[in-house]
């Protein structure tokens, strides 16, 4: 297959961005998610999906499922899992100056400041009916004039235990900020949809975390529904909900239609960019250079096996990611809900997680979606699927011995984190240290 003709090496179309732009846009803070499940992807599942599909929907949250196979219980089922829900700001007092102070799920407090707001509030006499408010910005410090010493040369500044507030140009008194509807306990949100970045294949914006997740379940789901469907694997394209406040949402839809393997798909962190973490010798996953596979306690060998195994033959870059006990994503849904499931965790380096400027690459999410495409054909075509789980665990006591030491490594051994080709690696190498001597440093490897 040529370059020209893999769609994670081209930059992504128009059309495609702007539902990637729409599904991130969509205002779904925690418990409040069907502006994304209902305003934008059921319509979406709705308009591809084949005669026969099901859209599942429950009573405690607005989660969806687009099911391949609806009520095939026989069929070995496997669920891929975005989350629709985002960190958020609560409205916790209302100031007779007219500032609305307010806190925030999980947003560092220096992040907040400066940026622009939509203040979403219930009608006080239609219970259930919200309005939006825009033309608010987040500060917390003021003017520099009246600053102490300290917050000038910056010894002091801004703590979490110090409340941030919303600005409202027309907001003068107490009163006037209660007009709309304002009052405690309703939410803000950031307005800040994404933008293409300078840099190619780039872009930017707020939550990313993690509607890019629920754009590849869904962007998997249009492909495969294009190829005809599945055949002998019941696929169920799951958008959860309650993610960032402990993997509730995606556990109930575990807990009720049991899969028998499991993808959580989530934003990663490009530890290469992220600063101050070099003595913490994190696992160089970089942004550009593929989806990144979850390799830990949980994460399902048999699993990643396949996955890595697709993505290599068609020659889609895959980083391998440390998670150790716990993935952080909802492919721990299996797990928490006591389901026997083959789990792993699929994602895509980004860079400054739950801030407002959040960046990704295009490339990265195309990788992810052609690969998970790629995966779920593989499964689709292996005859026995709940033997193969069943009888294929990696046995250690069974492991073939080392044939080499020291410095006597094959040229076909990587290091395990990136599967990109010997030849494509050792070119990166010479460019990178090329571009390390031109600037005068040195970069040990990892």
């Amino acid at each position: 297959m040529s370059d020209s003709a893999k769609p994670w090496t081209q930059p992504m179309p128009d059309a495609q961005f702007k539902l990637m732009r729409e599904i991130l846009a969509a205002p779904s803070p925690v418990g409040l998610e069907a502006a994304m499940t209902y305003g934008v992807l059921k319509p979406h599942f709705e308009s591809f999906a084949p005669k026969g599909w099901h859209l599942h929907q429950f009573k405690g949250n607005a989660g969806v499922v687009l099911d391949t196979h609806p009520d095939r219980d026989d069929m070995f089922k496997v669920m891929l899992i975005g989350h629709a829900d985002k960190i958020r700001m609560q409205v916790r007092s209302i100031g007779e100056d007219g500032k609305i102070w307010i806190n925030t799920d999980s947003f560092l407090p220096t992040v907040l400041i400066g940026h622009e707001v939509k203040l979403f509030s219930e009608d006080p006499d239609a219970p259930g009916s919200y309005r939006c408010i825009e033309g608010g910005t987040v500060e917390a410090l003021g003017a520099i004039h009246f600053s102490d010493p300290a917050q000038r040369d910056g010894s002091k500044g801004l703590k979490k235990s110090r409340s941030t507030w919303i600005y409202r140009s027309t907001a003068k008194t107490k009163a006037a900020s209660a007009e709309p509807g304002c009052s405690p306990r309703r939410l803000d949100y950031f307005d800040r949809p994404i933008r293409p970045g300078f840099s190619p294949n780039t872009f930017y914006g707020a939550y990313l975390d993690n509607g890019l997740g629920c754009f590849v379940a869904a962007e998997v789901a249009r492909l495969i529904a294009e190829a005809g469907g599945t055949q002998n694997v019941r696929v169920l394209f799951a958008i959860a909900s309650y993610e960032e406040i402990g993997r509730f949402g995606s556990r109930v839809m575990a807990g009720e239609m049991k899969p028998d393997a499991l993808i959580g798909v989530d934003v990663n962190h490009d530890y290469v960019a992220a600063p101050g973490i070099g003595d913490k010798r994190m696992q160089p996953l970089e942004m550009g250079k593929g989806f990144t596979m979850a390799v830990g306690s949980i994460a399902s060998e048999q699993l990643n096996r396949i996955i890595a195994t697709a993505a290599k033959e068609q020659g889609i870059p895959l980083q391998r990611d440390i998670v150790g006990v716990d993935t952080g994503t909802d492919g721990m849904a299996g797990v928490l809900a006591s389901i026997d499931s083959a789990a792993t965790s699929i994602g895509f380096p980004i860079r400054n997680m739950h801030t407002i400027s959040e960046t990704g690459h295009t490339q990265d999410v195309l990788a992810a979606i052609h690969a998970l495409t790629h995966t779920l054909q593989a499964l689709d075509a292996i005859p026995d699927l709940q033997r193969e789980f069943l009888d294929n665990h990696p046995r250690l006591d069974q492991a073939s011995p080392l044939t080499h030491q020291g410095s006597d490594k094959p040229d076909s051994e990587d290091d395990g984190n990136n599967d990109e080709s010997s030849e494509s690696q050792a070119s990166n190498q010479s460019n990178h240290s090329k571009k390390n001597k031109k600037k005068g440093k040195s970069k040990t490897s990892v």
